[in-house]
């Protein structure tokens, strides 16, 4: 048995190479951080978590035709993906005011935004994801117009399909970040919903009461960091039967 080669690490997640050309391996950590890694921690059983609520979500969206990298779960902590380009633009949609949007516009936190605000970020965490527009995007080659096209139109039918979903089991999507990649077959390139879909990148409300079961509670040192995790997954009808006990490190392969 030889150990996985590992192609990258990040904040929350580290890339293995996959069994299959053109597949990856994508495993999920306990780490977290915030306020562009400046502030650091441990959510303990965070990336149990955060592996099935992404599976739940990608494959749900799959299923209304929203194409993804996501090809199954593997074990508690892992999932098989395919190898993608990923284009450096991280996309937010914003449908109330919170975060960095109350704060660089003044508007009072938890106000209902008259539309969705889809804004981008460069993918640069050296230069603290500056945010950027349109005339930046094709100026610099990140992303074509026809790119672009195709990431908001992808971008509005996942904030749409979302928000139905969790309204649904009492949960607000006040705002999340998604990021995408050019999947190539053959002489075809297609633009692809990539990355993860969890607590770590939206702001998830309870709709009556407005607490938050996000990562903000980590990053305003609100406590029960793990217990609003656990609540979006119960909520969803996934929480892990045996609780977030599960593999420590990344297995090894055949």
């Amino acid at each position: 048995m030889a150990r996985r080669r590992q192609l990258y690490e990040g904040k929350a997640k580290i890339l293995f190479e996959g069994p299959e050309p053109g597949t990856l391996v994508q495993y999920f950590k306990d780490d977290a951080s915030a306020f562009n890694a400046q502030k650091k921690g441990t959510i303990t059983g965070k990336g149990v978590l955060n592996n099935r609520i992404s599976e739940y979500l990608m494959m749900r969206l799959m299923d209304i035709g929203v194409p993804t990298h996501f090809i199954r779960r593997l074990n508690m902590r892992e999932q098989l993906i395919r190898e993608v380009e990923i284009i450096p633009l991280e996309v937010v949609v914003r449908n109330v005011a919170a975060g960095s949007l109350s704060t660089r516009l003044g508007i009072q936190e938890g106000t209902r935004l008259p539309r969705s605000i889809i804004e981008y970020y460069y993918k640069n965490a050296a230069l603290n994801h500056p945010l950027v527009c349109e005339e930046h995007i094709t100026a610099f080659g990140w992303a074509s117009t026809q790119d672009l096209d195709d990431i908001v139109a992808l971008t509005l039918r996942i904030n749409d399909f979302l928000s139905g979903l969790l309204l649904g089991v009492g949960i607000t999507l006040v705002d999340f970040k998604v990021e995408f990649g050019r999947l190539y077959d053959n002489d075809e390139m297609r633009i692809v919903l990539a990355d993860e879909i969890s607590p770590d990148n939206c702001r998830l409300w309870d709709s009556k009461t407005g607490e938050k079961m996000d990562k903000d509670r980590f990053r305003r040192d609100l406590g029960k960091v793990e217990e609003g995790y656990q609540e979006v997954a119960r909520r969803l009808g996934i929480l892990p039967e045996a609780g977030v006990r599960d593999l420590k490190g990344p297995e090894m392969m055949q």
